[in-house]
């Protein structure tokens, strides 16, 4: 396998959200691609859906990209409070570990502060600003 790239789905602020990450991460967006773009005869979309987006792109590291798209109004809400899954990142070196952690968590709640885990590990848990949960580790072992 090559990479996994974690896709997130937002109720309109993807773009926010992602501008956020760009100044964490750094990097330029490889796609951004609003609805509006894709607007046809065959594919209508509304005045205040036009300049959501469809998709962006940011990657991370060599082979990564985090993506994200905004989800329509009429495909109902996305529930920002969900438990159901979080975005790991694995880093080269406690100073990133702990620059990542501090940017990304900066406004959110931290559910678990950085430190040596039971598993070998240094790491951290969060939920950021705009809900979504992130796992930030170092892993000495990881080569």
């Amino acid at each position: 396998m090559r990479a996994i790239h974690p896709w997130i789905n937002f109720n309109g602020n993807a773009e926010e959200a992602f501008t956020f990450y760009r100044s964490v991460f750094g990097g330029e967006f490889t796609k951004l691609i609003r609805f509006k773009d894709l607007a046809s005869a065959e594919f209508h979309v509304p005045e205040k859906e036009a300049n959501k987006i469809m998709q962006i792109v940011l990657p991370i590291g060599k082979q990564n990209l985090l993506m994200a798209n905004d989800v329509p109004e009429f495909m109902g809400r996305v529930n920002e409070n969900e438990n159901r899954s979080k975005i790991v990142v694995s880093t080269e070196s406690r100073e990133e570990a702990d620059q990542i952690f501090n940017g990304l968590s900066a406004g959110g709640n931290v559910e678990g502060p950085m430190g040596e885990g039971p598993w070998g590990t240094y790491a951290g848990m969060f939920r950021d600003k705009f809900g979504i949960e992130w796992i930030v580790e170092f892993d000495p072992d990881y080569k």
